[in-house]
């Protein structure tokens, strides 16, 4: 198969694809999704088999219109209006619970609730309308490797697996949605952070709860990006929390270990080091979380491209937008810090 890049002229060319079961990539504000007909059980399949995804793992179907979702779900409620009228178009995704029959298992991860985003795109928005169907829309990516922000990630992982990709340039957020679990009513739970924080759901809802447990391999996830290991490149990576003394300890312990060093940190921070290891990719300004979010997809698929066997990446501050940034590194790196013990055995080499 030739995976067709198609340009904002072509969005019928590629809408036609759609209907007839194939699958395009499409662009959002967050990152590039796999586009295919929701309501179509073999086009869904092809989904999983591009990304070689855990078929447990559920898929957010992708709506061009809030009028839309009363369709697929047993309720729209008033709390559900609410956060639709000030959230969509935009990085919320909403976990409901579906109607029975309206999707197949495929969709929903064999769960009786669906997760309904209606993203801020207006390519997109248009291709979803002229496809005439809802579209699901996980990553295009292979699956656990970091999702893509360009057209050019998504030819890298899906070239010859899929139909065709629209190109709408890089994405403006780089972080998935926020997925919010309205199911219970009485207790709104994020079980994945994004852009969207906790703070800005307290703005329309009165408390707003946090889901923190990784899923581990044995569990069913509720929604994607939920697994303990995700988002990782091929080398391993290393959260390094801590001023210079520690960077250097870093560094120094894992080139004592003939390890290539790869840093993925703040402008700041790579000026000082660029010299003294093998590659760097810089996250932005210093105290921007906004700008190491939307790196840092870009920042460990660079890697790829180097000799380095190692990466050590720079840890935020969880507040507001950092918060989704350490989720999505934590997963990364299995949760691998750079530690004080590391640190003493380095300075006894």
């Amino acid at each position: 198969m030739n995976t067709k890049r198609f340009q904002l002229n072509e969005i019928e060319a590629a809408a036609k694809l759609l209907k007839q079961g194939e699958l395009i990539s499409f662009p959002t504000e967050t990152v590039y999704g796999l586009g295919a007909n929701a309501m179509d059980e073999a086009a869904v399949k092809k989904v999983y088999s591009a990304k070689g995804r855990p078929s447990d793992n559920p898929l957010i179907v992708h709506v061009a219109s809030v009028d839309e979702v009363e369709k697929y779900v047993e309720e729209v409620s008033e709390q559900a209006k609410e956060l639709m009228a000030n959230f969509w178009p935009g990085p919320l995704t909403l976990i409901f619970k579906t109607k029975p029959g309206v999707f197949s298992k495929t969709v929903t991860g064999g769960l009786t609730s669906v997760a309904i985003r209606m993203p801020d795109n207006e390519a997109t928005l248009a291709l979803i309308n002229l496809a005439g169907v809802p579209l699901v829309g996980p990553s295009a990516n292979t699956s656990g490797k970091p999702s893509p922000t360009t057209a050019d990630h998504v030819y890298h992982d899906l070239n010859g697996k899929i139909a065709g990709i629209l190109d709408g340039g890089e994405t403006g957020l780089g972080l998935e949605s926020t997925v919010l679990d309205i199911t219970d009513p009485k207790k709104p739970t994020i079980l994945r952070p994004g852009a969207l924080t906790k703070e800005d759901l307290e703005s329309i809802l009165e408390n707003v709860y946090l889901d923190q447990h990784f899923v581990t391999k044995d569990e069913s996830p509720k929604a994607p990006g939920m697994k303990y290991t995700h988002y990782a490149p091929n080398e391993p990576v290393v959260i390094v929390n801590g001023a210079d003394e520690q960077w250097q300890k870093a560094i120094a312990y894992y080139q004592n270990k003939d390890e290539k060093v790869g840093l993925l940190a703040n402008e700041e921070r790579i000026n000082q080091y660029k010299g003294t290891v093998t590659a760097v990719y810089s996250l932005g300004e210093k105290d921007s979380t906004i700008a190491a979010a939307k790196s840092l997809y870009a920042g460990l698929r660079f890697f790829e491209k180097t000799p380095v066997t190692v990466i050590l990446a720079e840890a935020y501050d969880k507040n507001g937008i950092g918060g989704a940034y350490m989720n999505r590194l934590e997963k990364a790196a299995a949760n691998h810090y750079f530690t004080e013990e590391m640190s003493n055995s380095s300075e006894q080499q």
